[in-house]
């Protein structure tokens, strides 16, 4: 009997993962390394402007002026982002008959990535990883950037449609593997905004398989608990979740492996 292809070992692996959830037999969940904090202004923000930052794919945003007394210059053509800025107002207590300040809304204030500007060097520590993940080159193929960035408020990655860009927080090829499923399933069928309990558990158990099939570090508990939670959220059990989205999780492995296969025989 012949060696099973990578599609075929691909269906033994969601095989043996729909039995370890239908079993319970899931080892606990691996704690996940993130990239630090980098030390600089935009560190020192909000938590929502740090998000906003991340979401822009930066480790480091700044204003104008700021960018200026760091001896460097945005460079024509740039598009600021938005973060938001508190804006308070003196007004009297009437119980008190004091002056105080209160809140009464927020200003977005432009700010522009360092990816943005040249001039001075920032001394930046790599935030990359010392290889590239396994699959890198199908990001590559596909065309999208891919940009490593620290992480706040538990947001460990992103892959978002409209500028083909995945963003991560970590170096664990779990991530990776999981945003750049959800570009595989972009790729034949349209992405709704948001987190769609469907598409993440599409893009959790893609990832999964890859992990076992690439002799990653088991993470089955991480996938299972990021599955489950979903799942239960729609009123789903895990299994019937992962039953549910089967054809679409084949299809993604089906792009990615089979672009695989073509870049090795393209480079051979």
């Amino acid at each position: 009997m012949g060696k099973p292809s990578r599609r075929e070992r691909a269906d033994q692996e969601i095989d043996r993962l729909l039995a370890l959830f239908e079993s319970g037999d899931i080892p606990d969940a691996v704690a996940r390394v993130v990239i630090p904090p980098l030390d600089v202004p935009c560190a020192r923000w909000s938590l929502s402007n740090k998000l906003l930052t991340m979401l822009a794919g930066t480790a480091d945003a700044r204003g104008y002026r700021q960018w200026e007394e760091a001896g460097r210059y945005v460079k024509k053509g740039s598009r600021a982002f938005y973060i938001l800025a508190p804006r308070f107002k003196k007004m009297k207590d009437e119980r008190t008959d004091e002056e105080e300040s209160r809140l009464i809304g927020f200003l977005a204030v432009p700010v522009f990535r360092c990816e943005d500007t040249d001039g001075e060097p920032l001394n930046h520590p790599p935030l990359e990883p010392p290889e590239p993940p396994p699959l890198a080159e199908i990001a590559e193929a596909w065309g999208i950037s891919v940009a490593y960035v620290p992480c706040y408020g538990g947001y460990y990655g992103r892959y978002s449609p409209g500028s083909n860009e995945i963003v991560l927080a970590t170096h664990e090829e779990a991530t990776f593997f999981h945003e750049l499923s959800h570009a595989a399933h972009g790729r034949f069928k349209k992405l709704k905004g948001g987190q769609d309990w469907r598409q993440e558990v599409v893009a959790e158990l893609t990832a999964a398989v890859l992990m076992r099939l690439f002799g990653k570090k088991n993470m089955d508990g991480t996938h299972y608990r990021y599955i489950r939670d979903y799942a239960e959220g729609a009123g789903r059990d895990v299994r019937r979740a992962c039953l549910a989205v089967l054809a679409d999780v084949g299809r993604c492995l089906d792009l990615i492996l089979g672009q695989t296969v073509e870049a090795t025989a393209t480079a051979a």
